[in-house]
């Protein structure tokens, strides 16, 4: 039998037997997907979106590292990781720099609950950053080979265009099916390539124009976590079912649903007290969680300049002295204002008893 055909006596692989690396192929900078075949031709079997540890050989000792699986259970002779170097990294290092073809290691899994053939429905949105494209990917090449393409807006942040990872692909699967609509933001563009996509950070506005019916999807979503807490405030704000919403971490996939972390996102809460001190003005007004600072301030007779009143224009910018408060923009405040106390009082709603400048 040829190496490359299908032993159909053989079992599904499983994780006593070393994977043996058939191919590396970069992807963008500093990423690369590696393909890993079984030599006794063992096939794989998994569900999309699910993970693998790999048992790393690094000077001074082995370190397991766990890496979602980017091929589709639906292509089983062989399965591929796509792996990012972050500046820290030790294990993915390594392998960018030493893995090859011939080479074996060992490996650990499948395993863990992020799929969506846990969660059926007929319109999937998956929202993922960076290397949290991985799982999208997964479940993105099962749906295609399937022969039955649900309805899947599929949305991805990147740094610039030449970072968005499996970009040709995805765009080879949305070219031959009307179910698969692709939907790219990038912080900044390519020197020399026009950009016809969305520029920014992702948004409540933006989320709207990509998927007007977001409500009616079952949502998957994978990145660095500030991202998808960013995601989760954004879904929350607008009163998305979040029983419907499902997450993984790159960084901290899990294997049951015992294992999975709970979020415990901060935001309003009907019926709250809270308490807003107007520090120019002198003036300390009761009010509730879900009032914004804006609404607070209009009705205590005070002004406040404002426009968009859904925290796009800026407008009504000002410094918060004291106090937490929970605010979803739409990119009308930097970084670096809200590190230095500023907050957009139209949709900034206190926690607790907070001050402001006005």
């Amino acid at each position: 039998m040829g190496k490359n055909r299908m032993n159909w006596s053989a079992a599904p692989w499983n994780d006593s037997e070393l994977l043996e690396c058939a191919m590396v192929v970069p992807e963008t900078d500093d990423t690369a997907t590696f393909t890993f075949r079984a030599p006794s031709g063992a096939w794989f079997d998994y569900q999309p979106g699910q993970f693998i540890t790999l048992d790393i050989p690094v000077p001074g000792g082995n370190v397991q590292r766990t890496y979602t699986i980017s091929s589709s259970p639906s292509r089983p002779l062989s399965i591929s990781i796509t792996v990012k170097a972050q500046v820290t990294s030790i294990g993915t290092r390594w392998m960018l720099d030493n893995l090859k073809p011939g080479m074996k290691i060992k490996a650990f899994g499948p395993a863990g609950i992020f799929s969506f053939h846990r969660a059926p429905a007929k319109k999937y949105l998956f929202i993922s950053a960076g290397s949290g494209i991985t799982p999208m990917m997964s479940m993105t090449t099962w749906a295609w080979d399937s022969g039955e393409m649900p309805d899947i807006v599929f949305v991805h942040a990147a740094k610039r265009p030449s970072e968005i990872i499996f970009r040709e692909r995805l765009e080879q699967f949305a070219n031959r099916v009307p179910g698969l609509q692709l939907r790219f933001t990038v912080e900044e563009t390519d020197a020399f390539r026009a950009w016809p996509g969305y520029k920014g950070r992702l948004s409540q506005i933006m989320l709207g124009l990509m998927a007007p019916d977001y409500l009616d999807r079952e949502v998957f979503c994978c990145g660095p976590e500030p991202f998808m807490q960013g995601v989760r405030e954004m879904l929350t704000s607008i009163g998305f079912d979040m029983a419907h919403y499902h997450q993984e971490s790159f960084g901290a996939p899990v294997s049951t649903e015992a294992e999975a972390p709970v979020i415990n996102d901060v935001s309003p809460e009907e019926g709250a007290k809270a308490e807003i001190t107007f520090s120019a003005s002198g003036l300390t007004v009761a009010c509730g969680e879900t009032d914004t600072v804006l609404a607070v301030a209009k009705r205590s007779g005070l002004n406040i300049p404002s426009g968009c009143t859904f925290g796009l224009c800026g407008t009504c910018k000002v410094k918060k002295t004291a106090g937490e408060v929970h605010m979803v923009h739409n990119g009308g405040i930097s970084d670096d204002d809200i590190a230095e106390g500023y907050i957009l009082a139209c949709c900034s709603h206190p926690m607790g008893q907070i001050a402001v400048e006005v």
